[in-house]
């Protein structure tokens, strides 16, 4: 069991670092931003996120871990970020933090207050915030910051939580893109997902893509990006700059 203790040690000790998984359009390949992900190198191991960020969950670290997280891409992606003006950065915000005052202030301090509308904020459907925070959610999209709706499982798609928040995205959860496997019938949540990516509202972008049939279906399905293994893993920032430009090329 890890104490928030010991994230606070990794944090003082420059154990944490990121690494980002590309979006990639469906329809040509082309990387159009990265997904920022936290890691702990302790060791000379990689502690894998889900065995210390739920220990930080609605305590002060989770805020001092995002806050971080925004500061570190900022410093790693800003100059890239204004290179190329159609590509996006997003970051996982937990709900606790929405709402206090802190997320405005770190993009200030972290100078890309000038690039809200090249970051995007993940939130997931089972961490909406509360009453302060949704109406700071709201207007930080009034405001030109883009919202994700994350790890959205379609089959228990609650529209109600759609319209409750001002989401431009929403990510389906790589589960359901699992069930879509070679010789199995379409999943019967596949045809309502392409009536919500074809309505235009708002996008739909798949986690977890790792073979070219579940590429095609999504594709086919009208969702024009995903995210995955079948392009990539998550790379350090060097190496997704890199990944960026050649598949701008390709």
């Amino acid at each position: 069991m890890i104490d928030l203790k010991e994230i606070r040690e990794a944090l003082s000790n420059g154990e944490l670092f990121l690494e980002y998984l590309p979006f990639v359009s469906l329809a040509d390949g082309r990387c159009t931003g990265g997904e920022a992900l936290l890691r702990w190198r302790r060791n000379g191991m990689v502690i894998p996120p889900d065995r210390f960020i739920p220990y930080a969950e609605n305590t002060p670290v989770s805020g001092l871990l995002t806050y971080w997280v925004i500061d570190t891409a900022a410093a790693e992606l800003g100059e890239w970020l204004r290179a190329n003006h159609d590509a996006k950065i997003s970051i996982n915000v937990p709900p606790e933090v929405f709402g206090r005052g802190g997320l405005e202030y770190a993009a200030r301090k972290a100078g890309i207050a000038d690039l809200v509308g090249q970051v995007i904020l993940e939130v997931t459907e089972r961490g909406i915030p509360d009453h302060i925070g949704l109406n700071a959610l709201n207007g930080m999209a009034l405001a030109g910051v883009r919202i994700a709706l994350d790890d959205v499982m379609p089959v228990g798609l609650n529209l109600a939580v759609l319209s409750r928040g001002n989401f431009d995205m929403i990510k389906l959860d790589r589960e359901m893109i699992g069930e879509i496997e070679p010789g199995k019938p379409a999943p019967k949540w596949l045809s309502a997902v392409s009536a919500l990516a074809q309505g235009g509202h708002v996008q739909v972008v798949a986690e977890g893509i790792e073979t070219e049939w579940q590429l095609g279906a999504l594709r086919d399905a009208g969702v024009r990006e995903g995210q995955g293994f079948y392009f990539s893993h998550s790379l350090p920032a060097r190496l997704f700059i890199d990944y960026h430009a050649r598949a701008a090329r390709a």
